[in-house]
C-alpha cells in the first residue's frame, strides 16, 4: 500500500505525463491487461484515458485495472487513471 506522502509524490511525477492507454467502449480486456503490465514494468508509472463511449465506471476500470497487473491505483481524476507499479529490472522511481 502506498503511504498519502507517496501517492502525492506519485501524483505530481504523473501531472505532465501523456495517456498511453485508451478504454472504449469494449471495456477492460486481457490483451489490454497484458500491454499495461509491460509498460509498467517499463515505466512503473503510466495514465490510462477513459473515452466518452466507455460504459463503465471509471472506479471499476481502476479497479479492474489494478487487479489485472497487481498495480496501486493512485489517482483516479476526470478521465483518467494514474497506475503505479515497483519495476522489478527497470526501476528508477525513488518513493519519498
Amino acid at each position: 500500500m502506498l503511504t498519502g506522502k507517496q501517492k502525492r509524490f506519485l501524483r505530481a511525477e504523473a501531472n505532465t505525463m501523456k495517456p498511453i492507454f485508451q478504454v472504449g467502449k469494449t471495456g477492460v480486456n486481457d490483451n489490454m491487461i497484458t500491454q499495461i503490465d509491460e509498460a509498467l514494468e517499463k515505466r512503473e508509472l503510466i495514465k490510462v484515458s477513459i473515452l466518452q463511449n466507455c460504459l463503465e465506471d471509471k472506479h471499476t476500470v481502476a479497479e479492474q485495472l489494478s487487479s489485472g497487473v497487481q498495480a496501486e491505483v493512485v489517482q483516479v481524476i476526470g478521465n483518467n487513471i494514474i497506475l503505479y507499479k515497483e519495476s522489478e529490472e527497470n526501476k528508477h522511481i525513488q518513493l519519498p
